[in-house]
């Protein structure tokens, strides 16, 4: 018979982080120390990480650092917690930004953009929150109970969620057309 020990992840824990991609790191290592001490699954610690990482890369592209900082200067805000119901939630808080998140639809060739979309696979909920000084905030329920012994398994269409749409069904993309020419 094996002994269980459940350890309890703090309720949560925030931290500010450089608007930029210098802090990004620090945050990726905390946040896995902290919930590895925890005792949440590895497979979803992966997913949270990643998902902080997106979250991060997000804020401090096109949203501004809290307060009065300028672009690059400043920090943005990340949480994390489990609450009582052992729901892993991630949080990301910036400035705000001239547009609200949103999933993109990215051409094949395209360097990014699909963050949100990996988000949305990875995730079993996600939402943005304003508030009343501009700041905006991105949570995401990276899963609903990490104590279920199936937590972070992936799911079986993952792939077929982020993955760049099937080059027949780009509408006005015909390459039979690009040879016309050559005759």
């Amino acid at each position: 018979m094996a002994l269980v020990v459940a350890q309890e992840v703090p309720t949560s824990s925030s931290m500010a982080v450089p608007h930029g991609p210098a802090g990004v790191g620090e945050a990726r290592h905390h946040m896995r120390t902290q919930l590895r001490r925890g005792g949440v699954a590895e497979t979803v610690i992966d997913d949270a990480v990643l998902i902080l990482t997106e979250l991060l890369s997000n804020a401090c592209k096109h949203g501004r650092p809290l307060g009065d900082a300028l672009s690059g200067d400043g920090d943005v805000r990340a949480a994390w917690r489990v609450d009582p119901s052992g729901r892993l939630i991630v949080e990301v808080t910036d400035g705000g930004g001239p547009t609200r998140p949103a999933p993109a639809t990215p051409s094949v060739t395209a360097h990014g953009g699909r963050g949100l979309n990996i988000i949305t696979a990875l995730a079993d909920d996600w939402g943005v929150r304003d508030d009343i000084r501009g700041e905006v905030t991105v949570w995401v329920v990276v899963h609903d109970d990490v104590h279920d012994p199936d937590a972070g398994h992936r799911r079986d269409d993952f792939a077929t969620r982020v993955a760049a749409p099937a080059v027949s069904r780009i509408p006005g993309l015909d390459f039979a057309d690009a040879f016309d020419d050559m005759e």
